[in-house]
This record gives structure tokens, sequence and C-alpha cells, in this order.
């Protein structure tokens, strides 16, 4: 099974929050830095129809765009991708 992804932007503030908060929960991610290759930044877009950070793909759950409140919500709301993120 692939790693959880985890597109960032470089400087972001909320990708900062979200990169601590996953590090102080010992989840283990891709991280995808969108700004150094294009065809990253493709990917993001072609996955979330965005092209905001942070963003989280877990196979086909996704959030987008999001701050840590929008995330827990997302992940009280979705207790089977919280569970297989080992939240």
């Amino acid at each position: 099974m692939s790693k959880p992804k985890l597109f960032v932007k470089e400087g972001c503030p909320w990708c900062i929050d979200a990169l601590s908060y996953f590090k102080s929960k010992s989840i283990d991610l891709e991280i995808i830095e969108v700004r150094n290759d294009p065809t990253q930044m493709k990917e993001l877009l072609e996955i979330s129809g965005q092209t905001k950070t942070p963003t989280l793909q877990n196979g086909d759950f996704i959030v987008a765009d999001f701050d840590i409140k929008e995330f827990e919500y997302a992940m009280a709301q979705n207790p089977a991708e919280s569970k297989k993120l080992g939240l």
C-alpha cells in the first residue's frame, strides 16, 4: 500500500501547520512540493480539481485546501479514513 500524499507549497503557512500536525501524529506521508515540479501541480489539479495546498490524498480520499480544524472535521465525518491514516 502506498503512503498518503500531502501536496504542499514552500512557505505556505497552512502547509507548515499541516506538516507539523502530521509529524506530531507520527503519520508517514509522501510530501510533494508542487512548485518544484510542474507535473506534480498537474497531478494535484487532476485529483482535487484545484491548485491550493495543503491537500491530502489517501487512495481515493481527498481533503483539499484545508487548515487543521477543517482536516479534523473531515476526519470526524470519515472515521474509516481516519482509521486508515492512524488517527
